[in-house]
């Protein structure tokens, strides 16, 4: 399935037979411009990149290396920085469409064999996992295989915020220290590569070899104005996990009823009828197929429609079956749904269902209208987990809210991170009802260096400062909060931005509060995307004129047992605070965007309060 677009060849030959003007950058590059719709540019040297200027309130031009435009923000009178393009197979030269013979792009194009990606960004975090450079969202394909976790996202490679989606990669062997490597999966003619999973077929079932990592993704690609094609298709790597290449027999998997609305497929092995599933997200549902092969696909069930909060849409689908407290003979399913919109404080959130699978259906535990959230803060969505970790259940967030994900602060090099990974455990709470705790991987204790021990007290105020000097550190303490009023620490720099994590006890709830964090208030100043409907221009119309209120705000959960002793881990980088209580049974993400990095505490209370084994630790990161 193809694009209707003019091959390279052909755009060449158009170029050659009525040349509208030609201009050269020194004798590297020369264009041939026909008109102010078609440019062919001309490499007089081989060379592995084409260094593109972009400008991101600019409308997306195409650039065309072979069959497959990408979308480029191309600088037209000004370059807010910088991407590579790759020339491969010793291309000498590429097709640009859709932008003037008078860019400034043309006089700043450079041909190089390197990319500098040295951090120069302010906010860009030191320990938690970004791109090298470039935009991301949502976590695909996790699976640990052969001692490797490895990471594939949502990217897009020519700019910092969303389009041309590819599936980047990175790979851990501690889920803390990532080496970053070649996108694994590529936009093509079918579309962009929509989020997805990846299993290990351990004993080749597909047909691709034994223990291959096969992928699975959504191909997305609009047809007429304002719709859209989503359809399932499927890859395998022989490289372990580096490379893939796509099945030919693609699509896998369409809707029945041409929803529009189709993605993010998740695969899974169901050991009692030796067979895969795949859940789908179809708008407000969650579908299920079953194959013996990987190949052919038989739609089993439906579930969703009515259940959280309303009105939703459902994403990145994960089901998981784990332990109740521990216990290996209890057991339960465990649905994750990601929304967008509906979550609590607004935009994109994770809540999750527990409950029965037999093998053809979902039974949820609770009422439709019983909504559990995974993560009480801002920015937690595309939550999903790595398959083929036995003993294990380990999640990975992006951290981030779709009111403003391509608003937050950046210079170009990047934008969006991934929150800490988490290992998810089932529990009983005191009401007898199921809950799903989130609590960071044994591993980031790695991370650990100098600790400042700040000791235990009776709260009053105590202030720390320079418990750390570049914005990253870790504190650990128990706190028994106050009957009345709140009682908790501020995380604070030198110039009194600050975000509160404390204990509210008129509501009985844990709040953290980013009013007052730093940045909070920036508008949109990019194009829409060519993707984007009349209606989701408005909504991004909307959504910057109520960036404020969308950001600064406080976030809450409620806590059980609130006048008990309570264990607090707090995560400080340069742009997050994640906070995680009794073991992850509370978990809250929010970015915040301080101007000076975060090095201070004050632990502050309006009545009687204690504090025990405040510890604080630096953490041992490099810039990247």
């Amino acid at each position: 399935m193809k694009r209707n677009i003019l091959s390279p060849s052909l755009l060449l030959a158009a170029a050659a037979a009525g040349l509208a003007a030609c201009n050269n950058t020194g004798d590297a590059i020369s264009f041939a411009h026909q008109g102010d719709t078609l440019t062919v540019a001309h490499m007089a040297a081989q060379t592995k990149y084409v260094i593109l200027p972009i400008q991101e309130d600019r409308p997306e031009a195409q650039v065309m290396l072979g069959d497959v435009p990408m979308d480029v923000r191309l600088a037209v009178d000004k370059v807010d920085y910088t991407v590579p393009f790759p020339l491969r197979g010793g291309a000498d030269s590429l097709v640009v469409r859709g932008l003037a013979a008078n860019a400034l792009a043309w006089q700043e194009m450079a041909l190089a064999d390197t990319f500098d990606v040295t951090n120069r960004e302010t906010f860009r975090p030191l320990y938690h996992h970004t791109p090298s450079y470039g935009w991301m969202n949502d976590a695909n394909g996790l699976v640990y295989k052969d001692g490797e976790y490895h990471l594939y996202f949502q990217y897009n490679p020519y700019g910092s915020v969303w389009g041309n989606m590819h599936w980047g990669h990175s790979v851990s062997r501690d889920l803390v220290h990532w080496q970053h490597l070649p996108a694994a999966i590529e936009r093509d003619t079918m579309g962009h590569i929509f989020s997805g999973s990846c299993v290990v077929d351990h004993e080749g079932s597909a047909g691709f070899g034994k223990d291959r990592i096969v992928a699975f993704y959504t191909s997305h690609i609009s047809t007429t104005p304002g719709h859209q094609r989503q359809q399932q298709c499927m890859a395998y790597s022989t490289d372990n996990g580096r490379t893939f290449t796509k099945y030919e027999g693609n699509p896998i998997v369409t809707p029945f009823d041409g929803l529009e609305n189709f993605r993010d497929p998740k695969v899974f092995w169901y050991a009692p009828e030796k067979k895969w599933v795949m859940i789908v997200s179809a708008d407000k549902n969650m579908r299920f197929y079953e194959s013996r092969d990987l190949k052919q696909w038989t739609y089993l069930s439906e579930w969703g429609e009515g259940y959280g909060p309303q009105p939703n849409q459902f994403e990145c689908p994960d089901f998981v079956q784990l332990p109740v407290d521990g216990d290996e003979s209890k057991q339960k399913w465990v649905m994750i749904v990601n929304i967008n919109p509906g979550f609590a404080y607004g935009g994109s959130g994770t809540m999750y269902f527990t409950g029965d699978f037999d093998g053809k259906r979902f039974t949820p535990d609770t009422a439709p209208e019983v909504t559990k959230w995974l993560d009480w803060g801002k920015d937690h969505y595309a939550t999903v987990c790595y398959s083929n970790t036995p003993g294990r259940t380990i999640a990975m967030p992006w951290m981030s809210n779709w009111q403003y994900a391509n608003l937050t602060p950046s210079k170009g090099q990047f934008r969006s991170a991934n929150a800490l990974p988490r290992e998810l455990k089932l529990f009983t709470g005191r009401d007898g009802g199921l809950y799903l705790s989130a609590a960071p991987v044994d591993e980031l204790a790695k991370l650990r260096g100098k600790a400042t021990e700040i000791g235990a007290f009776a709260l009053g105020e105590k202030k720390v400062e320079k418990v750390s000097e570049n914005g990253a550190f870790e504190l650990v303490f128990t706190l028994t909060p106050a009957a009345k009023g709140r009682s908790g620490v501020e995380i604070l720099n030198d110039k009194g931005e600050k975000t509160l994590v404390y204990f509210d006890a008129e509501n009985q709830r844990v709040v953290m509060d980013r009013t007052e964090a730093g940045i909070s208030d920036f508008a949109d100043k990019t194009e829409p995307h060519h993707l984007e409907t009349e209606a989701s221009r408005k909504q991004t119309v909307e959504r910057t004129l109520n960036y404020k209120n969308d950001f600064a705000l406080a976030t809450y959960a409620p806590v059980e047992a609130f006048a008990e002793a309570h264990e607090m881990r707090i995560f400080v980088d340069r742009s997050s605070v994640e906070l995680f209580v009794d073991g992850g049974r509370v978990a809250m993400t929010n970015l915040v965007f301080p101007t000076n990095p975060y090095s201070q505490l004050r632990f502050f209370s309006d009545g009687e309060a204690k504090v025990e084994k405040a510890v604080a630790y630096t953490l041992n990161v490099s810039s990247k």
